[in-house]
């Protein structure tokens, strides 16, 4: 195999091409099917029911979206931050603009009744704030004042639109915890779900914090050397059993979206998925040997991203060049508010 080079996952998109809005109804989203091998076909959310078979498993992943972005004033000082890991007892570590600027102690405004104090320095504008109030009472705060940390691409004026509320939040989110979306799941509905399931489709849950690291860019010319961000997840015993008797049964194992994929795999680490608790770090690029699915239903992603990387170690590098130069030159729309694709495991 050639060596792989960050150049490999480049391509050019339209600035027009991305989304800032989702569509609505949800399931009028095209649908780009990708199969290991044949032409690719277009096609459209609603008619996903009908591109699966009866036994498939799909695999969700249930975190749900906090409104993170916080802005408040140190001083006469404006200070952004986005919180992305909850580490007890009032304290959080955050993403801040303009992080070399803040000192040990320094006090964080964000209203009248909710404020923190710089409590630790990390790298790369990462800092612990520890926030005067805890549990209820902070999550209260936080949704009174807080916005959807929605993906930089997107833009939107500083405390973002309440139809981020809704729209960045799918119908599976239950555990909070996440400050991107797992934005495959943004195109289920309800009626969609009872679609899948007359079909004879079948779900199962995991959760994975999406964490700010995943809209990080790779800048090592060779990506096997990018410093892989961490997340935190969990794949429950009875989830793994079921993820089991499919496989028992010949059945195909659907990742809805990359977030769950990596859990997957990260579960799978034996050869077969067992229940997980914990960090991971999984890097997927070309050459990866996937042990845990199939199938994989996601977004279009960033060129020159680890997400990029991820659906070319599935499908073949090439196969993805063409598939995405296929979804540009028909008008799909890209990135977290865009298009999908359903992406066939190549074999081998």
């Amino acid at each position: 195999m050639a060596p792989l080079r960050l150049a490999d996952f480049d391509f050019p998109l339209p600035r027009a091409l991305i989304a800032e809005r989702p569509i609505e109804p949800r399931e009028r989203a095209r649908l780009l099917h990708i199969p290991v091998a044949g032409p690719f076909t277009d096609h459209h959310i609603a008619d996903l029911p009908a591109l699966l078979r009866p036994g498939d498993l799909i695999v969700y992943n249930d975190t749900k979206v906090i409104p993170a972005r916080l802005a408040g004033q140190r001083g006469a000082a404006t200070v952004e931050v986005t919180l992305h890991r909850d580490e007890g007892g009032g304290l959080w570590r955050a993403l801040a603009k303009g992080a070399r600027r803040l000192r040990l102690g320094d006090r964080i405004v964000f209203a009248d009744d909710f404020a923190a104090t710089v409590a630790a320095k990390h790298s790369a504008g990462d800092i612990s704030l520890r926030f005067d109030i805890e549990g209820d009472a902070f999550r209260a705060a936080l949704a009174r004042y807080g916005a959807m940390p929605l993906p930089p691409y997107i833009k939107r004026p500083r405390g973002g639109d309440p139809r981020d509320r809704s729209d960045y939040q799918t119908i599976f989110a239950r555990a909070e915890g996440a400050v991107a979306a797992p934005t495959a799941g943004l195109h289920f509905t309800p009626a969609l779900v009872e679609a899948l399931k007359q079909r004879g489709v079948e779900f199962a849950a995991l959760t994975l914090h999406v964490g700010p690291g995943t809209f990080l860019p790779v800048k090592t010319d060779d990506p096997r050397q990018h410093n892989m961000h961490g997340e935190w997840g969990s794949l429950s015993a009875a989830t793994a059993e079921r993820i089991a008797d499919a496989r028992r049964h010949g059945r195909r194992i659907v990742a809805l979206g990359t977030t769950s994929l990596r859990l997957l795999e990260a579960a799978a680490e034996s050869g077969e998925v067992r229940p997980f608790s914990g960090e991971t770090r999984l890097f997927i690029f070309p050459g990866y040997r996937f042990r845990a699915i199939d199938l994989l239903l996601t977004n279009f992603h960033l060129p020159r991203s680890t997400l990029v990387m991820l659906v070319a170690a599935l499908a073949g590098l090439e196969r993805i060049k063409a598939a995405y130069a296929h979804a540009v030159a028909a008008g799909y729309r890209f990135f977290s508010y865009g298009d999908a694709c359903l992406i066939e495991r190549a074999r081998g």
